[in-house]
């Protein structure tokens, strides 16, 4: 599998694309007016303590206090992993009061109305590591398989954190660490030691609230968290962004150098592999198979639901078999999208219904398999009695659409709009009820174009009648700029 990470820089926003086998994958976008926060540290103040929910409010600087629950700040104070968090959750008021200080990092963005959210365990992330100050702990990531290579990277980190007693701490081990050599991993153990040691210099240092930490830069993180073996080429279209890069990667990930080119080409670098194209599909809620047929993906506030259709796709064999095939097509594309689209949370999916058990299987593991190419955390449920498959995905930002779109003024999100004949009936109902609680002699209804045809022509002898039963005439004026939804009646 080619992979090739494309890296488009201007001064309002960084764009990173992910494109396996020339297809695209992932995108991340970081604007200057709105940068992601999850990883940043903060010295906050508790506002508001709930004790019905365990949770409170905390001060951190932002238009919008963070929220933390209590098993979040028993982690923290326990000095546990989130694995080894008891589930008896005390009383959060034995836990916070307000006005207290509090040492925070976030965990999700602020995400549509509700505030960032936060941990008191904090983890301060590097290429090959994640360590967790106060954590005695050291975990191997799931997706490195080999138990003689995961045995290999716990001696080497467990001698490390040996010779390095002066800043305690426990260690996650990144799937990029696999086949890492010895020193790297401990050059990765030294500079983190390092940046925990000015980050707990500075804590002694601010008042709330304040930031202690920020993470990296888009441009970095990228190469921190993206570059891989398999990883052919890093382009930037930045000289001065590529040249930022080439020091961090002669710093951290020399074995890499070579890989990081810089893009000076007149056609812009998201053309190159239609990039852009992608993008202004990813924002629709319809994507097409390429047997015609098709999945519909609506994202909600509480979860996002996925329903697939065999459209235009009748198949060779029998109606079983297109079911078969058409699910089979939609799971590779579902795995794709929820990448693409960075959806998060609840999933449920509607694959068309399979009489074979075989079938359902089958369909089951494509996704399975698919998903596992995923950076986010995804647990997914086997077909349940509906024939639904439920499953989650790790949201720590917001979602493709949230942020590069906005709820549509007209519908305010819906996504549909009353009929111009509701409309007519709405207006209706208006006369009547002004008529009875006003004096007046006439009336202007003011609507738009499509209203103000049907009254004249549809609901021509509606509007005769509401005048004879009111004793008074009604006039009706185009207002252009007016939604379908919107009128007015005014008094005349």
């Amino acid at each position: 599998m080619s992979e090739e990470i494309l890296i488009n820089v201007t001064p309002v926003e960084t764009r990173v694309a992910l494109v396996e086998n020339g297809m695209l994958q992932e995108v991340y976008i970081e604007r200057t007016s709105r940068k992601g926060i999850v990883g940043n540290i903060y010295r906050g103040k508790v506002v508001r303590v709930l004790p019905g929910m365990e949770a409170a409010f905390v001060d951190i600087g932002l238009e919008r206090a963070a929220f933390i629950h209590a098993s979040d700040v028993v982690s923290g104070q326990n000095g546990e992993d989130a694995a080894d968090t008891p589930k008896s959750v005390p009383d959060i008021r034995s836990l916070l009061r307000e006005g207290q200080s509090l040492v925070v990092q976030v965990t999700k963005d602020p995400i549509g109305t509700k505030g960032a959210r936060l941990t008191t365990q904090l983890s301060i992330p590097s290429r090959y590591l994640v360590f967790m100050p106060g954590v005695s702990h050291i975990g191997i990531s799931q997706r490195i398989e080999d138990d003689g290579e995961r045995a290999r990277l716990r001696a080497i980190v467990e001698e490390g954190a040996a010779e390095l007693p002066e800043l305690p701490g426990g260690y996650i081990i990144r799937t990029a660490a696999e086949s890492a050599a010895a020193e790297d991993l401990l050059a990765d153990m030294t500079y983190l030691h390092r940046l925990s040691q000015s980050i707990h210099e500075r804590i002694s240092r601010v008042a709330a609230p304040a930031v202690v930490y920020q993470d990296l830069p888009l441009f970095i993180r990228t190469i921190r968290d993206l570059i891989r073996p398999q990883t052919e080429k890093v382009r930037i279209d930045s000289r001065e962004s590529h040249q930022r890069v080439v020091e961090f990667v002669d710093e951290f990930v020399s074995e890499f150098a070579n890989k990081v080119e810089y893009y000076p080409g007149e056609r812009p670098i998201f053309d190159l592999y239609s990039v852009e194209d992608e993008i202004q599909k990813a924002l629709s809620r319809k994507v097409q198979l390429k047997s015609g047929g098709y999945v519909i993906i609506d994202q909600t506030e509480a979860m996002t639901t996925i329903d697939i259709n065999t459209g235009a796709f009748v198949g060779h064999r029998n109606l079983e078999e297109t079911i078969f095939k058409t699910n089979l097509e939609a799971a590779r594309a579902i795995s794709r999208q929820l990448r693409l689209r960075n959806l998060g949370g609840i999933i449920i999916i509607d694959f068309i219904d399979m009489e074979d058990p075989e079938h359902q299987r089958q369909v089951h593991r494509m996704l399975e398999k698919m998903l596992e190419r995923d950076h986010a955390k995804t647990k997914i449920t086997g077909v349940s009695e509906l024939g639904l498959v439920e499953m989650t995905r790790k949201r720590t930002t917001e979602s493709l659409g949230q942020v590069l779109c906005e709820p549509c003024p007209v519908c305010d999100g819906r996504g549909f709009l009353k009929t111009s004949e509701t409309v007519c009936y709405e207006i209706f109902r208006e006369i009547l009820r002004v008529n009875r609680a006003y004096e007046a002699e006439s009336y202007l209804v003011m609507a738009a174009q499509s209203v103000v045809d049907r009254l004249l022509d549809e609901e021509s002898d509606n509007v005769a009648d509401l005048e004879t039963f009111i004793t008074k005439s009604i006039r009706f004026q185009v207002e252009p700029f007016y939604s379908q939804e919107q009128y007015d009646v005014v008094l005349l």
